[in-house]
């Protein structure tokens, strides 16, 4: 997908808060062996350097777009590469702290993912996951339905971005089996207040309709964003707009 560094970052603030949340569980050591799965720009993963002492940082993004802005966040001991999740599971690499925020909801089956990716934690290390919990938001059944609806079903050939993200419960156990000793696992509402649902369009825009906009061409894209929009004006017709936008947090230590 093409990302766009202006449009994501658009709603900074609103989009930084879970990450701080996710940091917050970060146990803080010396000398850590350190990824950041979906590092984006990169301005994340220097926060979360320099949290850590003396410790070595790889993050790793499939954007380009996104990784071109990484330059400004690069020190000593903290590096960028443009690779994928999938990508770099297949290395034979552990680390002290694997960390991902708002990324593997992008990559499938999470039954398969998350063991592979607590595989890559050392004894003694910790794994810290922050994700929307897409199949509970209301903007993305939104973009679910619409894409059922004609001419949309037809011109995509049936198919809609079927959200990988499992619920809570679900994680939880896939820890347990992964053999974390402790584990934190939540689901928590951060509300976007926002100006009205045009701006809801606008942070929409950034993440869930890429995938949509990507396979309809033409006029059907013009179509499908303007039909999108014309429903959140009916599901959302007050101004502001109130939004409880739900994310899941995982932590687990080996």
């Amino acid at each position: 997908m093409a990302w766009s560094p202006e449009t994501y970052n658009k709603f900074k603030s609103e989009r930084f808060a879970p990450f701080y949340d996710l940091m917050d569980l970060v146990k803080v050591k010396p000398g850590l062996h350190v990824i950041d799965l979906g590092c984006g720009t990169g301005e994340l993963t220097r926060k979360l350097a320099d949290k850590l002492p003396d410790s070595r940082v790889f993050g790793i993004d499939t954007s380009p777009e996104m990784l071109a802005e990484s330059d400004a966040f690069k020190r000593t001991h903290l590096n960028f590469a443009q690779r994928s999740i999938e990508e770099q599971l297949g290395i034979p690499q552990q680390w002290d702290l694997v960390f991902s925020n708002a990324a593997v909801q992008w990559a499938e089956n999470h039954r398969e993912l998350i063991p592979n990716i607590v595989s890559k934690v050392r004894s003694g290390g910790q794994l810290l996951i922050q994700m929307p919990a897409q199949h509970h938001n209301i903007s993305n059944q939104m973009l679910h339905e619409l894409a059922l609806e004609e001419p949309f079903r037809s011109a995509l050939n049936g198919w809609t971005r079927t959200s990988p993200v499992l619920d809570i419960d679900e994680y939880a156990q896939l820890l347990f089996e992964s053999r974390c000793r402790t584990m934190t696992v939540f689901e928590k509402i951060y509300p976007l207040v926002l100006q009205d649902a045009t701006a809801l369009f606008d942070w929409v825009s950034g993440t869930a309709l890429l995938p949509y906009l990507e396979r309809l061409q033409g006029e059907l894209a013009t179509e499908f964003t303007n039909e999108y929009q014309k429903k959140l004006r009916d599901r959302f017709p007050k101004a502001p707009v109130f939004y409880p936008f739900k994310r899941i947090i995982l932590e687990g230590s080996l």
